[in-house]
């Protein structure tokens, strides 16, 4: 009875095995005749004879290492033909290991909208993982969409006009921002001081810490409206100091950088304008960046757009657009407001955007307006009027990418001859 038994589990072992194999081989079969791309012959009967599996260990000659780690499927050891490389690992054109024989079969389900790739349950722009327990492999052609689609986004000004009440500059300082982000803006920008009128002498009355009353409520309306805020700048009181400082939220309302003016206003045009930062505020000590899913952003306020080096050493640290709150004057706003945008911007070939208060001529310091956003090309993409309003410039970060490619002015510099450097982080 128990020989019985024993042959009767022998039996049944067998026969689900081998119904298995069949499974296997009728998969296989039916993986080989959807196949969009040409396989070798041999790499055929491998498949339609049963003899491929994924277990089998992938083998890299010592002589032909991974060609090209930039490329996903390559650096997990898998064919790739589509001009990263010669073939595969092996430098065999769809190949595999030393023999070239096809690829594993834990990659058989492959996606749709990618040249050569089938439908999976991963969705579009990806693959299996290598092996059961291994990472999940990205298709090279999912990689070379993704540097042919660089991501373009809207940026808003919000030209604002400031008065002598705190509460009301916030009030609507926000509400713009819920208007600029229903239009689709992703980064939004307020004016320089734009909680206060702007002069020394009301830097110490409106002053206030960070976190205060201001930037609490970018804060709130940032994480409301998922977008990131750069609160144009507010006069910052800290251990007894005054400071000119521009608080920028992302879109879970958390700080994410604080930049102090670096140069501050002291001029003197004799019969025209007399202006002195310095009798009330100091100025800051350190370069502010921050990093969005678009591209990297550098910040300065208003004067600091005069000093090259600055937005030189934003460029060398991969920003590519560069925001200046900013509240130019009728004196030098008609000579230089345009002139200095277009500079910093063909200079660096990144974009350049400067956000103002709206004019008004009954205020002790007129603001020139007319906030504007100037290309990599220095084209002016928009500008305002004088009025209160806000601006929308799409960036398009493919178009930055195209003109670093015609005039490739970074990797021309002549670092033996000259340097600009950062003396702090």
């Amino acid at each position: 009875m128990r020989k019985t038994l024993l042959w009767m589990v022998v039996v049944g072992t067998e026969k689900g095995a081998a119904i298995k194999g069949c499974f296997r081989r009728i998969r296989s079969a039916l993986s080989l005749a959807r196949e969009p791309w040409p396989v070798s012959s041999a790499a055929a009967r491998a498949r339609a004879g049963g003899r491929f599996r994924a277990r089998r260990r992938r083998t890299v000659s010592p002589a032909q290492p991974l060609a090209s780690a930039s490329c996903p499927r390559r650096a997990h050891g898998l064919p790739c033909s589509s001009g990263c490389g010669a073939g595969g690992p092996s430098g065999e054109a769809g190949g595999r290991g030393q023999g070239g024989e096809g690829r594993p079969r834990s990659t058989a389900r492959r996606t749709s909208g990618i040249p050569g790739f089938r439908e999976g349950r991963r969705g579009r722009g990806s693959v299996g993982p290598a092996c059961r327990k291994g990472p999940r492999v990205t298709s090279h052609w999912a990689c070379v969409k993704r540097k042919a689609e660089i991501p373009a986004f809207r940026l808003a000004l919000i030209q604002l006009q400031v008065s002598s009440v705190k509460s009301d500059n916030l009030t609507r300082a926000c509400g713009l921002i819920w208007e600029a982000a229903k239009q689709g803006a992703k980064i939004v920008s307020l004016p320089e001081c734009f909680n206060s009128p702007y002069g020394t002498k009301y830097f110490p009355e409106y002053a206030e810490k960070i976190p205060g009353d201001s930037t609490q409520k970018l804060s709130e309306v940032a994480k409301k409206c998922s977008i990131y805020v750069i609160g144009g700048s507010i006069p910052e009181e800290d251990a007894g100091k005054l400071y000119n400082t521009c608080a920028v939220f992302g879109p879970d309302g958390t700080l994410l950088v604080k930049h102090r003016k670096l140069h501050l206003f002291d001029i003197d045009v004799p019969g025209k304008i007399t202006f002195q930062e310095s009798k009330t505020l100091s100025p800051g000590d350190s370069f502010s960046t921050f990093d969005t899913p678009y591209c990297r952003v550098g910040l300065g306020i208003c004067y600091d757009i005069r000093f090259a080096e600055l937005a030189q050493i934003y460029a060398q640290r991969g920003c590519q657009l560069l925001v200046y709150p900013a509240a130019f004057n009728l004196t030098t706003g008609p000579a230089h407001w345009e002139l200095l945008q277009r500079g910093r911007a063909v200079d660096n070939q990144v974009y350049v955007a400067t956000a103002s208060p709206a004019r008004d001529d009954k205020a002790s310091y007129v603001a020139w307006g007319h906030s504007t956003v100037v290309s990599p090309w220095g084209e002016v993409l928009v500008k305002a009027g004088t009025e209160e309003m806000i601006v929308y410039s799409d960036i398009d970060l493919k178009k930055l990418a195209e003109i670093r490619q015609q005039i490739p002015v970074f990797s021309q510099k002549r670092s033996d001859l000259y340097a600009v450097e950062a003396k702090k982080p």
